[in-house]
């Protein structure tokens, strides 16, 4: 490998041809000019004495190396960011970035009211949400704060648990009004039915309890729970919602509420080395009330 220590200009640069597969894309994406992350990518071979991507027919291909360099890229640019939002947040007072990561349903449905309280208290205050189902990486810096659905595994993590959440079987009145109410479970192999896709260790865990409800007799998979909901919301049929969801809408009925009745245990968790920031500790309080909050139905 070459002396020269490669620049990070370089790798933003190898980042974002890798994720857009062209260099004009990647330019648009950072508000740079083709030519310039061309010279960043050169650069950067140069540099490690590597060849990271192939002219293909329709863009730039990685090599081998540019896909065993990507995780530790992506590590430089989530700490580059994190570097970035405490730097925004020095000054007296919470203010500054808070990065945070919930699923999409929690994001798009439940979050926008505690996150306006939250502003309304501290307006210097800037949230990044990032609603996605996957785990995000605490440790590593892709956010400061997560709200999941499951219990953190990580040591170096602050985590509360601050709510479980009742999920039920639910579907519009406008839906039963055109096929009739189920009376057992059984009745439900007549119904459109609403699931996912892909198979997780939460969707495991209802398919022991419910042996019936198959991936293989749903009108609609999809694994966004944002696209479920829609659907019930919409009449097509049958499907798993958060109680105090369909609770907002009166033709949302739920049914066999006692037999399907799942807990979503709910954690907010952040990195241990930013329990004494401003920012982080007044949003993960403010996330903390307010999830409970909207678990209890208040």
């Amino acid at each position: 490998m070459a002396d020269t220590e490669p620049n990070w200009e370089w790798y933003r640069s190898f980042m974002a041809v890798l994720e857009t597969g062209s260099l004009s894309a990647a330019g648009r994406a950072m508000g740079m000019t083709q030519p310039t992350v061309g010279r960043h990518v050169d650069s950067l071979e140069a540099a490690l004495q590597l060849k990271l991507f192939t002219r293909s027919f329709d863009g730039f291909a990685p090599t081998d190396a540019a896909l065993a360099l990507k995780p530790y890229a992506s590590s430089l640019a989530a700490t580059a960011a994190a570097l970035r939002r405490v730097a925004s947040s020095q000054g007296d007072g919470v203010r500054g970035t808070v990065r945070l990561t919930a699923s999409e349903i929690v994001s798009i449905e439940v979050l926008p009211p505690i996150l306006a309280d939250l502003r309304d208290a501290h307006p210097e205050l800037v949230i990044e949400l990032v609603p996605s189902n996957k785990v995000e990486n605490l440790l590593r810096r892709d956010a400061d704060i997560a709200v999941r659905m499951t219990t953190p595994s990580q040591d170096a993590l602050v985590a509360k648990r601050v709510a479980s959440i009742d999920v039920g079987l639910h579907a519009h009145r406008r839906y039963l009004d055109r096929h009739g109410t189920p009376r057992t479970l059984d009745d439900l192999a007549g119904h459109a039915l609403i699931g996912w896709d892909t198979e997780t260790a939460y969707i495991r865990r209802f398919q022991d309890r419910f042996p019936a409800i198959t991936r293989e007799g749903f009108v609609l998979r999809t694994d966004s729970d944002v696209a479920q909901l829609a659907a019930i919301r919409a009449g097509l049929g049958i499907g798993l919602c958060q109680a105090r969801l369909a609770a907002r809408d009166p033709a949302m009925v739920r049914l066999f509420r006692s037999a399907v009745s799942l807990n979503l245990e709910t954690w907010i968790a952040m990195h241990a080395d930013l329990r004494d920031s401003p920012r982080c500790a007044v949003t993960f309080a403010a996330l903390a009330d307010g999830l409970a909050a909207y678990a209890r139905g208040a």
